[in-house]
């Protein structure tokens, strides 16, 4: 079955929180694709002009938009910052610590253009799991 891929991206200016006082613009993308239905990429445009990916699931980006979820190397989480709502995100690596914020109302009309793409709960009906498994067993 020939499924066409289609992505959803939406860039937009993060905030890099270096102190409660402080913190720097951050250029990024949101992408979200048909071939890859569980996951959501975050690229980040940095200074040193390699960009750096974050892949996690699309399930906890959503719920961060509600409440504080995720554990280890991404949690995610609403708040307010200087009267604007704001989705947090706190990203570990062996590189160190980030905490983000991004506005939640442009992250959230985001992800319901990704839903209309691929409703939750539907994500396995976009995958041809069929044609893979025969692709990894050639």
């Amino acid at each position: 079955m020939d499924r066409s891929t289609t992505v959803v991206e939406q860039e937009l200016e993060l905030s890099l929180v270096l102190s409660p006082e402080r913190s720097i613009p951050v250029p990024a993308r949101l992408s979200y694709s048909s071939d890859d239905p569980f996951a959501v990429h975050i690229t980040f445009h940095l200074d040193s002009g390699t960009p750096v990916t974050w892949v996690f699931a699309r399930e906890l980006l959503v719920e961060g938009t509600f409440r504080a979820c995720g554990r280890g190397d991404v949690r995610v989480w609403p708040t307010r910052s200087e009267r604007r709502s704001v989705l947090c995100l706190a990203l570990t690596s062996p590189a160190g610590d980030a905490l983000l914020e991004a506005p939640l109302p442009t992250v959230a009309a985001w992800l319901e253009r990704a839903h209309r793409l691929v409703p939750p709960g539907a994500e396995l009906s976009t995958l041809d799991l069929d044609n893979s498994l025969a692709e990894l067993l050639a």
